[in-house]
């Protein structure tokens, strides 16, 4: 079959509503000022979608930098690949602000996360090793896991006794092969806003010799004391071999990094391709990197006003019955029970006629008959914001129970 025909009759899990939902469901455009409220289909409403956790993507002190390095270096510089042409002491002040941040004797800077993540697997795993994941991993993990042309076993969400089969497998294969184990699980997992259970993790060590990749995307500036990770937060950072965070999270901006120990840092520089073979990131997005940081260092009341918008939001709807999951982050999941259609007409009424903003998860990402609201939090939000909408989720959810989205009253978007 031709490939243009055959993509013709399977759009995809996702794309098969495209025509439908584009602009809307999918694709929508939000404008104006990033904030707790930004500007949808020309009126105002409340978001709640928005990785912004720290309110760091628009704060005046960076939006300052920013500007200014903007200004001085333009967009392009430096020009070419860190390797050949694109290094620069500010990114190299950043990746030793950042293994101090993470207490990690060395960093490099990724442009992308998903890039940097599916190549770093790429990197550091052969055909004699096996990795062994979580099976929610994000899909940057499993891209990575995918590239290896080696052994790999998925083991069940957070199923520790499961993973410590899957590490006997492994090992009966590595005892033969010579080769390694890495194990690669999340921090935080972005979707149900559970942690991984990173100290049981660490403490199978004792028992077989793997190394562990966490991706703690949702985790860095937002877990632990001080803000540097769910390591911190559950007390085994040391645990963790390679840790991976994300600039596009709690420093709403663009880029990412691997933190470990320098050998592995250093085999990443010569060997991690989609570094090698792409431009350098850009000055003005390391000069505004390195201002995210230190007020992600420097002002804890940034931490603790999303800390105490998130554990508002989550305490007021468990009190009105509300199905949180298991989170134990601010990334706060809201499942109701209903089908595709209903889903739909549920958002449709929650964004035209309550003015909020949420984004929806249906199947095939979670199960059929299941809708999932994905409420994120942050420390520009306020309680008023959070009384609202727990007042809104109640009526929406009245609505569903009673048959209301099964039906035709809701109307559909003009």
């Amino acid at each position: 079959m031709d490939i243009f025909e055959k993509i013709k009759d399977n759009r995809g899990p996702l794309g098969q509503f495209a025509k439908e939902g584009h602009g809307y469901f999918f694709f929508p455009k939000l404008e104006g000022e990033i904030s707790n409220k930004m500007i949808f289909n020309g009126k105002e409403k409340l978001v709640w979608s928005v990785n912004n956790y720290l309110g760091l993507a628009n704060h005046p002190e960076v939006r300052k930098v920013d500007a200014e390095a903007a200004a001085e270096y333009g967009l392009g510089f430096p020009m070419g690949s860190r390797m050949l042409t694109g290094n620069t002491d500010a990114h190299e002040e950043l990746e030793r602000q950042l293994s101090d941040f993470e207490q990690k004797e060395s960093t490099i800077l990724l442009n992308f996360g998903y890039q940097g993540m599916v190549s770093a697997i790429d990197a550091l795993i052969d055909r004699n090793d096996v990795i062994v994941y979580d099976s929610e991993s994000h899909a940057c993990i499993v891209d990575g896991v995918r590239m290896h042309m080696g052994k790999r076993f998925v083991f069940p969400h957070n199923n520790i006794e499961n993973l410590e089969k899957q590490l006997e497998r492994a090992k009966s294969i590595t005892d033969k092969t010579n080769g390694g184990i890495m194990v690669v699980t999340e921090g935080v997992f972005g979707m149900a806003g559970d942690q991984g259970k990173l100290k049981e993790i660490v403490a199978l060590k004792e028992k077989f010799n793997f190394r562990l990749f966490v991706d703690d995307a949702h985790g860095f500036g937002t877990m632990g004391k001080t803000g540097y990770g769910t390591g911190e937060e559950q007390g085994v950072q040391d645990g963790i071999d390679i840790y991976f965070g994300t600039f596009a999270k709690a420093m709403g901006s663009i880029g990412a990094f691997i933190s470990s120990e320098e050998n592995v840092i250093e085999y990443l520089r010569y060997n991690n391709r989609s570094q090698i073979y792409a431009k350098s990131l850009p000055m003005p997005l390391v000069k505004g990197a390195l201002k995210r940081l230190e007020l992600l260092r420097g002002r804890p009341e940034l931490k603790e006003n999303l800390w105490k918008i998130t554990n508002a939001l989550q305490k007021g709807l468990k009190d009105e019955g509300f199905n949180l999951g298991k989170t134990t982050s601010p990334v706060t999941p809201v499942f109701l029970s209903g089908e595709v259609d209903e889903a739909k007409k549920l958002i449709i009424d929650l964004r035209e006629n309550y003015d909020i903003f949420c984004s929806i998860v249906i199947y095939p990402v979670v199960p059929k008959g299941t809708i999932m609201v994905r409420v994120i939090p942050t420390a520009i939000h306020t309680l008023e914001d959070v009384n609202r909408t727990i007042t809104v989720f109640k009526e929406i959810k009245r609505k569903l129970d009673k048959g209301a989205y099964s039906s035709e009253k809701i109307a559909s978007r003009a």
